[in-house]
């Protein structure tokens, strides 16, 4: 058996007597506050036989990887996993603690032992409905298949979780209205874990001629899944744009993927709040699918208002030009609706603007629509 491990920042309340070393992490908010955030890396065991099976798995269509079934795999194996928080006394010290001591700053580099060594990383936020196991089993299941091309001369991926209280409920329509107002609870927290980042990074910067501090020019990425768009949404409407005011956004990410997004479909649009996204990115990817229940589901109980992760752009020529969308239900209908950033064909189109492959480019599974920026998954 071998292992896996995943690092991970979140703001759900620990469970066990260990605050460092939790059983678990629960469905409500840290007892600090929702604005509290937790570091740490949570390491599970593999079995390689089945890791394969799951990769190597073909669809009748002729594709191959099943992200899904993947991420149900590591989900179990994640009741087992080992917690290791990075402790944090800066609440409870009697004197100021310095930077370098930081939970955060501890995490980010040891975080960046990994990208000197050719590895990219990907911020993952997932939706709603996802307990703590399944949002790590999400989170290492987009770690794997991004990682299963084996390409030659291609680029690691290294995946970070942030997971907020969603409750992982069975029942949809109440699960729904009590995420969306954790959701917008939690933006605050993902706002504080990008102001941390972003110090982080322009400290590096001011300090590159020391060793412990060298650029390892590998870059970030940012993929949000479902209510986790939601998220990122009000971390920019509520606190990085208010922290920033009259400032561009950092530009922390190379390529930020909006999945599934459920927002409203204009959200992109106008000067504030998320149109102003691409600042923080070279490219945004909108994947949407017009057949995903879980968009429908979201219309009716928050909503008349169309959602991006069902229609893309309200009205894409107003949106930037750095903002690309693709409508990926021609090949996901009736296989995989609404997570389908995991699965195969999808998957491989995150990896390939991961790895700087032209979005007209011939290994692509696309094809330009009417627009200049708008594509279609064959």
């Amino acid at each position: 058996m071998k292992t896996a491990n995943l690092f991970f920042a979140t703001n759900r309340k620990h469970e066990g007597k260990q605050q460092w070393t939790p059983k678990t992490y629960g469905e409500r908010f840290s007892s600090d506050g929702h604005q509290n955030l937790r570091f740490g890396q949570v390491t599970v065991t593999l079995d390689e036989g089945k890791l394969k099976k799951h990769l190597n798995h073909v669809f009748k269509n002729g594709r191959t990887g099943d992200g899904e079934a993947l991420s149900s795999y590591f989900c179990k194996q994640s009741k087992k996993g080992i917690i290791k928080a990075y402790p944090d006394f800066t609440a409870s010290a009697n004197a100021p603690i310095s930077s370098e001591d930081n939970a955060s700053t501890q995490f980010f580099f040891d975080l960046k032992t990994y990208m000197m060594d050719a590895t990219d990383v990907v911020v993952y936020i997932h939706g709603y409905n996802v307990s703590w196991d399944e949002a790590v089993g999400s989170a290492l299941a987009l770690e794997f298949m991004l990682n299963s091309q084996n390409v030659e001369g291609t680029k690691k991926v290294k995946v970070v979780l942030f997971s907020w209280p969603s409750n992982g409920s069975m029942m949809p329509y109440a699960a729904y209205k009590s995420d969306r107002t954790d959701a917008r609870d939690s933006g605050k927290a993902v706002g504080r874990a990008l102001l941390k980042l972003q110090d982080f990074l322009a400290t590096l910067h001011q300090n590159a001629d020391n060793e412990k501090r060298l650029l390892c020019g590998n870059n970030l990425h940012l993929l949000c899944h479902s209510m986790g768009n939601y998220l990122l949404q009000k971390a920019l409407e509520d606190k990085v744009i208010g922290y920033l005011p009259g400032q561009k956004l950092p530009r922390i990410f190379k390529s930020i993927f909006l999945c599934a997004a459920d927002v409203n479909d204009h959200v992109l649009e106008g000067g504030d709040g998320m149109a102003r996204l691409h600042e923080m990115g070279n490219n945004v990817s909108v994947y949407y699918n017009q057949g995903d229940v879980a968009m429908y589901i979201s219309k009716y109980t928050k909503s008349l208002t169309d959602k991006l992760g069902q229609v893309g752009n309200a009205h894409p020529a107003l949106v930037h030009n750095k903002v690309h969308q693709i409508d990926c239900s021609p090949i996901v209908k009736g296989l995989v609706e609404h997570s389908y950033y995991l699965w195969a064909t999808v998957n491989r189109d995150i990896w390939q603007t991961i790895n700087d492959h032209s979005f007209d480019n011939p290994q692509r599974n696309r094809k330009r629509n009417a627009q200049n920026r708008e594509w279609v998954m064959t």
